[in-house]
């Protein structure tokens, strides 16, 4: 299993940290070390002061496919999950600046967090699922899948010419503004609509 990333899908999240629009989906990958095992905590790791959330909404890949077009990617998957792309924020600017990649400061172990999943038969349109996050009681994170600058069936037919997809594989589509710091006892908990999808506490 590979955790395919897109990165600056969302023009608000684009502006806060003072990015560049890309012209092309931004893609990087995670190793399936960075998934945070499921009822564990999030524990900051000690190489960073600086580690935020990035809620995104998530696709799970259900069969092999290369240069699959946009019309066929809906055959691809089944479901629709919420999750946290937990990035150290101070290490990724030394990183960008010494025009690095990202890897120590997105994929480390623990990383990737995978809330639950749901049918995709239970949306009446993809490109209009609303999804939030929670810290310590309050919003800090909104957004809505039409305002993703390339939509699920797009990300796949863009990834799929690069890497192929295999059963299991998990695409982390962006997140929007918001993002922000976690610290020690801050409780996160994600939801897709009103669902909770997930509920963990940073330590």
């Amino acid at each position: 299993m590979k955790l395919i990333c897109i990165g600056r899908n969302y023009t608000d999240h684009i502006k806060e940290l003072e990015n560049e629009k890309p012209t092309d989906p931004v893609v990087f990958l995670k190793p399936d070390t960075a998934v945070l095992m499921k009822k564990q905590p999030f524990f900051i790791p000690d190489f960073s002061n600086d580690v935020h959330h990035e809620v995104e909404v998530l696709v799970k890949i259900t069969k092999v496919g290369k240069y699959i077009d946009k019309k066929f990617a809906p055959k691809y998957y089944d479901e629709i999950g919420l999750g946290i792309d937990f990035t150290a924020r101070d290490l990724q600017a030394k990183l960008k600046e010494k025009g690095l990649p990202w890897e120590k400061a997105k994929a480390f172990d623990g990383a990737a967090l995978i809330g639950d999943w749901l049918p995709k038969t239970e949306f009446d349109n993809l490109s209009n699922i609303n999804f939030s996050l929670k810290k310590n009681g309050t919003v800090v994170q909104t957004g809505n899948t039409k305002h993703m600058l390339w939509k699920i069936d797009e990300l796949i037919e863009y990834i799929s010419k690069y890497f192929t997809l295999k059963i299991g594989d998990i695409i982390f589509t962006g997140t929007p503004a918001g993002v922000g710091r976690v610290d020690a006892n801050d409780k996160l908990v994600g939801f897709i609509e009103n669902k909770q999808m997930f509920s963990i506490t940073v330590k």
